[in-house]
């Protein structure tokens, strides 16, 4: 078989470690030929490949980043239409022109919802999760959710010493646009006083009131806040109102907008600090490794199998399959209850 590969949306660690089990597993075991699609959906639209071999694939494992390459393309948009075709039908001919029997895609909920579309549409296709988040409901990890906490973690035991030196509240802002897992792990991982998350709404009041108190013990309050995260009321803090191709507005400046009324309200100094794409970025933890490696073992299993409209997901310990769908029908959001133990703050 002709195996075309390719990765879309956010980069995250781990990428290269599925694409190194997809291609090594596939050429030694069942002896198929692989074909890498630059950029995410762009590489089918445009027909834009690279080789991708064994070669391509030597000492990729501990890179962050893709090889391939990504982009938030979306061929399903109004825009990707071309010659009187849609971007859907551009996609399925390019494929079939290069000779690919079945294609593997990594990705998160936009990236799955088109291979969703394409599975439906007849393409042969496997999906592999894909989101630092850890948002996908169909599996229980994602890869490069574990680096992401890490580096999060790292940051936050940094500038508890800070804090404390300068007498000040610190801010950290981490990624997490509808679920607050890197913030929730992170922040009780670091041992933050404060963790906001999207789901939970919070109280500007109670937040400060929070805050002054824990000055009051001498101690300086760290706060976590998801970048998604909003007080009652408010939607969301928008960094730029200019939408992607899926829809989706830039989120960004909770942890300034919190840094200033905290400073406002308390009377004392507080910073934020943003870590975004740092959490993106590097070499990923060994268990982010060991995931995506198992990610794309079993993807390429699949395909072998003939076991198309499928993603790899993880359960409990094991690599199992399970509809392409039920990855995007729901976003898998964090449940108040589930630590409710833990001495996090909600609002």
């Amino acid at each position: 078989m002709r195996v075309g590969v390719l990765t879309g949306g956010g980069d995250c660690p781990g990428l290269n470690a599925v694409i190194r089990a997809i291609v090594r597993t596939g050429t030694s075991v069942h002896g198929c030929q692989f074909v890498g699609f630059r950029d995410g959906w762009r590489g089918p639209l445009e027909m834009d490949t690279q080789p991708l071999d064994v070669q391509a694939v030597r000492g990729i494992l501990p890179r962050g980043g893709t090889i391939l390459g990504s982009s938030r393309t979306n061929p399903l948009a109004d825009s990707a239409a071309r010659d009187g075709k849609s971007g859907l039908e551009r996609v399925r001919e390019n494929l079939a022109s290069a000779a690919v029997d079945a294609l593997i895609a990594i990705g998160g909920e936009d990236t799955l919802g088109v291979a969703n579309r394409l599975h439906q549409a007849g393409v042969k296709i496997v999906g592999v999760p894909k989101t630092i988040d850890n948002d996908l409901g169909a599996t229980d990890y994602t890869f490069g959710f574990d680096t992401a906490v890490n580096i999060a973690m790292e940051a936050i035991d940094r500038l508890h010493t800070t804090a404390e030196s300068h007498h000040r509240a610190l801010i950290v802002e981490v990624m997490g646009r509808n679920a607050g897992w890197i913030a929730l792990h992170a922040g009780m991982a670091g041992g933050a006083n404060v963790i906001l998350i999207p789901e939970h709404p919070f109280d500007i009041d109670e937040v400060c009131d929070y805050v002054q108190q824990r000055f009051e013990t001498r101690y300086a309050p760290i706060v976590v806040v998801a970048e998604g995260a909003h007080p009652k009321a408010v939607s969301a803090t928008v960094a730029e109102t200019k939408l992607d191709a899926f829809g989706h507005t830039r989120l960004g400046g909770v942890g300034q907008l919190l840094a200033a009324e905290i400073e406002r309200r308390t009377g004392k100094e507080a910073r934020a600090t943003v870590l975004g794409h740092i959490q993106r970025g590097g070499t990923p933890t060994a268990f982010d490794r060991v995931l995506a490696t198992r990610f794309g073992i079993g993807a390429i299993r699949a395909v072998a199998d003939g076991d198309f409209g499928t993603m790899v997901a993880l359960r409990g310990t094991d690599i199992v399959r399970v509809p392409i769908v039920d990855a995007i029908e729901e976003l898998k959001l964090v449940p108040t209850e589930r630590y409710a133990e833990a001495e996090v703050f909600f609002g």
